[in-house]
């Protein structure tokens, strides 16, 4: 038996696979995001541990024999989160999260000094976890002092399970100090954030062994044996594992609380210009390159907060043909945008609203707003060197057909949807887990789903996709100057 954790933003999920990949069970913890401040997001370390508890005492409650079994543990994160410990291994103030924007300056700034895209191969963004650092130099200066190590959230679940300081290349990937070329930190890259490598976790490759789960815990959660904790990845690499991402050409949507468009690369093909992410995969000499947007089905959830609507009772009321763009636009920038505008301070909007424009329009305009959102990925990637002939649908999005043939018909490319399963992040993890502990050849054991069905792009509406998709793209430089 093989056991996946996935930490997430809202929570840890557990899954457990059997030698034959298949999933045997799952348990889950919650978790909650605290706001203090506008654009600030944050998690208490604690609560991921707790989380951890609850989603494994849910899988020894019902698979304790199955869990006893477990040889080997895969860890997935929600990536780029400040992790700050003392030298007693004290966290000294929560965990600053992807999703916080509050060093949009220092990421600037940092950016702007050309060592950082040379070596890195991305933009500096304000979700990254170097220019945190550099908030965190200029704003507490107190506990920037203490800091003896920086660990990304799935690295400190490892430091609990192991008590080793350990990271991987794909998560490392985000921090904007890892040579991604060379996968190594970047002592120069440190030094120009206040930071050494001694203040670093050690690497190694998502496949690999990364520590052993402390006799504590294999005793507690019913485990015998020498349990063997994988390097793990980031939680996007890790649903590419999950997903048989992992070759030159194949590619995934992901339409989950924030939006990406991966591609999987067989070399190092960085393009910082056009704000896509190149980091390093899981699997040893691999790379990927990915598009994000910040709000994707957090863009849906939004409309259902105002409307009172579950997103069901949203997407339903469109029906299942694909309809023609309306006249209203939505800009999905509830957040800031990644790709391709690198802009913390843009906000969302609706565009065109008239008398008629009821909660049909607007659930419309919202699911075509993101579907675009994805085609300025698929540009920013066709600009980086990356064609696609396709993609597979991943996140809790996809499961609305509807939304499915409007991203379709966007991108301009066919959506392939995975036969019923769990191909998500922890599934992933998992994988890495078996790879690890069986020392198993990572793309014999990372395979793709079957297909269960393909949602083609509609040729009758790619020319009304394409001027709503242009209209789209000049809005954002429209409403810059208004919404910053």
């Amino acid at each position: 038996m093989y056991l996946g954790f996935d930490l997430g933003t809202s929570g840890v999920k557990a899954l457990l696979i059997d030698g034959d990949q298949r999933v045997v069970a799952t348990g889950h913890g919650d978790l909650e995001v605290s706001r203090p401040h506008p654009g600030w997001s944050e998690q208490a370390p604690a609560h991921w541990l707790r989380a951890t508890e609850d989603a494994v005492s849910a899988l020894k409650a019902s698979n304790s024999k199955e869990l006893a079994a477990v040889r080997g543990i895969g860890l997935s994160g929600q990536m780029h989160g400040a992790t700050l410990l003392d030298n007693t291994d004290a966290v000294l103030r929560p965990c600053i999260l992807w999703n916080d924007v509050r060093s949009h300056g220092e990421a600037a700034k940092l950016d702007a000094d050309p060592r950082f895209r040379r070596i890195t191969g991305n933009i500096v963004f304000p979700g990254f976890t170097a220019p945190k650092l550099v908030w965190v130099r200029n704003n507490e200066p107190d506990v920037f002092d203490r800091v003896a190590k920086v660990l990304l959230p799935k690295d400190y679940l490892r430091l609990w399970l192991t008590g080793e300081y350990l990271s991987e290349m794909s998560d490392s990937a985000g921090t904007s100090w890892l040579d991604v070329a060379g996968r190594r930190w970047s002592p120069e890259l440190l030094d120009g954030t206040g930071m050494r490598e001694d203040q670093m976790p050690g690497l190694v490759e998502g496949t690999e062994p990364a520590g052993i789960l402390r006799a504590e815990l294999a005793s507690k959660w019913g485990m015998s044996g020498s349990v063997v904790v994988a390097g793990g990845a980031g939680d996007n690499a890790a649903s590419a594992c999950g997903m048989g991402t992992v070759a030159q050409g194949q590619a995934f949507v992901s339409l989950g609380t924030s939006g990406v468009l991966f591609a999987a690369n067989g070399s190092y093909l960085p393009n910082p210009g056009s704000a896509v992410h190149t980091f390093c995969h899981a699997l040893p000499n691999a790379w990927h390159q990915m598009g994000v947007i910040l709000s994707a089905t957090d863009s849906l959830n939004w409309l259902c907060g105002i409307t009172g609507k579950s997103a069901g009772n949203l997407t339903e009321e469109l029906g299942d043909t694909l309809k023609a763009p309306g006249s209203v636009s939505f800009l999905p920038y509830l957040s800031g945008e990644r790709t391709p505008h690198n802009d913390a301070a843009i906000r969302g909007a609706f565009v065109g609203l008239g008398h008629e424009s009821g909660a049909a329009a607007l659930t419309q305009a919202v699911l075509e707003g993101v579907a675009f959102a994805f085609r300025d990925c698929l540009e920013a990637l066709r600009a980086a060197g990356t064609q696609l002939e396709r993609v597979t649908a991943i996140g809790g999005g996809s499961r609305s057909r509807y939304w499915l043939k409007s991203v379709a018909t966007a991108l301009g490319v066919p959506v392939d949807i995975p036969a019923d399963g769990d191909f998500g992040a922890a599934f992933g993890a998992a994988r890495l887990g078996l790879i690890a502990a069986e020392a198993a050849d990572p793309f014999a054991v990372c395979t793709a789903p079957q297909t269960a069905g393909t949602v083609e792009p509609d040729a009758g509406l790619s020319d009304a996709y394409g001027a709503a998709y242009q209209r789209y793209r000049s809005l954002y430089p429209a409403i810059k100057d208004v919404t910053t």
